[in-house]
């Protein structure tokens, strides 16, 4: 007697061939996160128990003596702070300028819209070594274009060394972030903007409502689930990319000025060959990042807003 499936019902064989599909597909990925990800990230938190110069076979266990040196080590604090003051800057000034020009591009008649998205989003396109290259030539003392336009104004011959001042360098390494980073930003934006009904704004304006109170009761509150991922995308991923416009444009100088996170532990674990040192800053990293997704996704949870 032949016998009838219900609807859901799958024979053993099949449900069998497909579970084997899944896990085949997914293996090689697992595999790798594994190997890559696990496996390096376990090691770091292994070797920062250890003295390990990271050229020999001699490793002294040390507990936790290597992060009881951090938390006493001045220029651990000097590099967090300078990271935390790039993650706050940095984000607020990308943020707001990504939104205004998003809003603008997106909701104004302007002559060239696609002109002022190429070119906007032209800086993400380029490398860390281009952009290092261009704001340091931008940021020469003698001949460089931003001295130069100050001096039309100001006339002076005391020159401006935004990457050899300690006061001024960090917010050098500010200023090409936020150039970098603007452009991909904006385009998320707008499109995420692309999506708001035209009727909401219609509806506004008929009851007086003006652009700026528009942006912030209307296009906020409904993008703001794309705002809240990219901004805990942007913190995290500014960590790295601090480090590396860093290393290519002051290698932390002047004195420590513009050190930050992973350019402090690259310095101690490859230059001064304290790589178990370096890998106990490494952690301490790891947990920052961690702790500040955390809180990033704590403060911007809101209820969402449907269209």
């Amino acid at each position: 007697m032949k016998r009838i499936y219900r609807i859901g019902d799958e024979p053993m064989k099949e449900r069998k061939g497909k579970g084997l599909f899944v896990f085949c597909c997914l293996a090689p990925a697992a595999i790798l996160f594994i190997l890559f990800m696990i496996v390096p990230t376990i090691e770091i938190f292994r070797i920062s128990l250890y003295k390990w110069g990271g050229y020999t076979d001699n490793k002294t266990f040390v507990g936790l003596s290597n992060f009881k040196s951090l938390l006493q080590n001045q220029k651990f604090y000097q590099a967090f702070q300078n990271q935390i003051l790039l993650i706050v800057l940095v984000t607020i000034i990308t943020f707001a300028f990504a939104l205004v020009f998003a809003y603008i591009l997106s909701r104004e008649k302007i002559k060239g819209q696609g002109f002022f998205r190429v070119i906007f989003y032209i800086p993400n396109i380029l490398s860390i070594v281009v952009i290092s290259a261009i704001f340091s030539a931008i940021y020469k003392p003698n001949t460089g274009l931003l001295n130069s336009i100050i001096g039309i104004f100001k006339h002076s011959d005391d020159q401006i060394l935004w990457l050899g001042d300690q006061k001024v360098v960090i917010y050098s390494i500010v200023i090409a972030m936020v150039w970098q980073a603007i452009g991909y930003y904006m385009v998320m934006y707008m499109a995420s903007m692309a999506n708001v009904s035209e009727s909401l704004y219609e509806s506004a304006s008929l009851e007086g409502a003006g652009k700026i109170y528009q942006f912030f009761t209307i296009t906020i509150p409904l993008i703001w689930t794309n705002i809240r991922t990219t901004l805990t995308f942007f913190v995290i991923s500014t960590i790295n990319m601090s480090f590396l416009l860093v290393t290519a444009m002051t290698s932390g100088g002047p004195d420590g000025a513009s050190s930050v996170f992973l350019s402090y532990m690259y310095q101690e674990a490859y230059t001064n060959s304290s790589y178990g040192y370096g890998m106990a800053i490494g952690v301490s990293v790891f947990l920052f990042s961690f702790a500040l997704a955390g809180l990033l996704n704590v403060a911007t949870k809101r209820q969402e807003v449907e269209i």
